[in-house]
């Protein structure tokens, strides 16, 4: 049996049953992005039908190689947080042209290859304090939060204080605390797919009470990706500056250590951790799939491409190799004729997905040590200096600088490796020659 001599079901102890349901779990837990990609990303001046083709393209691309290559039940798709700092920090806050940021994406990918392909790459994510990590990924949960109750109009822009409570007598904004509540229930309860049919909820009474538009149609061909196909490539001689050094930095650091996390998470949950080595089986297969992707993904035009924490829905109802991978890029396919349904996703029903990743992913701040005050004060302002300043490089530029500085005063200096040395005086010279 071929599929059998692919991903060795029965020594993984699984059935293609067991596969197809975890891999339809795995997609409807993710496929929230589906919305939310487009509409994030739309906001640079890119085109919403054309990010949307690429969604499904980088997708596609990364769970075949993650299910083919290697044979892992992890499924990857444009990740949110470097989406939010592709649109809000890059060309929104810096006035990077969106094509040139997809340039910087390209080579983060292939700095991330190159990455993998040698044995520098479990040395360099054990170079980044494990406090760290946790900081940065917390910071875009708080960050993803923000974004998503300011777009909604449920926290808005005030001369006294900065930020204030939106109009809530506005149709939009109730709409979009109705969708909050709903989807927090469902998740909550814990519902397959419940950030998903929480939009879905939303949506359908906003169009029932004309709040959105009804859609033209409910399926169509696939969009034409060419208005942003390609464009990371022709535009890579744009990369001349230090400000996007500091974004493929940002890009390369973030995705590294945000794929290696969902990668040992995942694998653990999956019982794929060897008992007596702690390794991974297969991860550097796994983390070639997910540079490789990156790399496709800005090709065809989309932010960076990442594994999807979600995966682990899909391992919780049995899924155990690749094969649930191969069948979440077959559902991806399916979506991708459902495109005119993609007008009612508005930032009012987008809301309730960005808010609810945000409290996942701010979970993370259980595994900082917050009793040692050197670990706290970088990890503390990593997190707040995203929120503030609305700008996920800052904060951990912020974050880094800090690290080095307070391990020293409390004599745990030998503790920082050359790295974080280095970090902190590049992002030291990109605060005083750059931001």
């Amino acid at each position: 049996m071929i599929l059998e001599q692919l991903f060795h079901l029965r020594e993984n102890r699984t059935s293609v049953r067991r596969e197809l349901i975890g891999g339809l779990t795995t997609f409807l837990a993710m496929s929230y992005i589906l919305a939310v990609n487009p509409e994030l990303l739309g906001s640079t001046g890119m085109s919403k039908t054309a990010v949307f083709t690429a969604t499904i393209l980088a997708a596609i691309v990364g769970c075949l190689l993650m299910g083919l290559v290697a044979n892992f039940p992890v499924a990857l798709a444009p990740g949110m947080g470097l989406n939010a700092f592709f649109t809000y920090t890059v060309v929104q806050e810096w006035h990077i042209p969106w094509q040139t940021a997809l340039a910087g994406v390209f080579v983060a990918g292939i700095l991330f290859i190159l990455l993998t392909l040698s044995k520098l790459r479990d040395k360099l994510i054990n170079l980044i304090p494990s406090a760290l990590k946790y900081a940065v990924s917390a910071g875009i949960g708080l960050f993803i939060a923000f974004s998503g109750l300011q777009t909604s109009g449920i926290i808005v822009a005030n001369k006294s204080n900065a930020v204030a409570l939106g109009n809530l007598h506005s149709p939009t904004v109730l709409l979009a605390i109705f969708g909050i509540i709903v989807g927090i229930m469902l998740v909550t309860a814990n519902v397959t797919g419940g950030i998903f049919w929480g939009m879905f909820i939303t949506a359908a009474v906003g169009m029932i009470f004309g709040i959105i538009p009804l859609p033209t149609g409910i399926i169509s061909g696939v969009p034409s990706v060419q208005p942003i196909f390609g464009q990371a490539v022709t535009h890579l001689g744009n990369i001349n500056s230090f400000q996007m050094i500091i974004v493929i930095l940002t890009f390369f650091i973030i995705g590294l250590f945000d794929t290696s996390g969902t990668l040992v998470g995942v694998a653990t949950e999956a019982g794929m951790v060897d008992k007596e080595s702690g390794e991974v089986k297969g991860v550097g297969k796994a983390l070639f799939s997910g540079a490789l992707a990156t790399t496709l993904g800005a090709v065809f035009g989309t932010s960076p491409t990442t594994a999807y924490v979600e995966s682990t829905s899909g391992v919780a109802v049995g899924a155990r190799t690749g094969l649930s991978s191969v069948f979440v890029a077959l559902l991806f396919a399916i979506a991708a004729f459902f495109s005119p349904i993609l007008t009612v996703n508005t930032s009012a029903v987008t809301a309730s997905a960005l808010i609810i990743v945000g409290i996942l992913m701010l979970s993370n701040v259980q595994y900082i040590d917050w009793t040692k005050f050197e670990i706290a004060v970088p990890a503390f302002f990593t997190m707040i200096m995203m929120l503030l300043t609305y700008s996920i490089s800052e904060g951990l530029a912020v974050g880094f600088i800090f690290y080095p500085i307070t391990m020293t005063v409390k004599g745990r200096w030998r503790e920082v490796n050359a790295l974080m040395w280095t970090m902190m005086v590049v992002f030291i010279l990109y605060f005083a020659f750059v931001a």
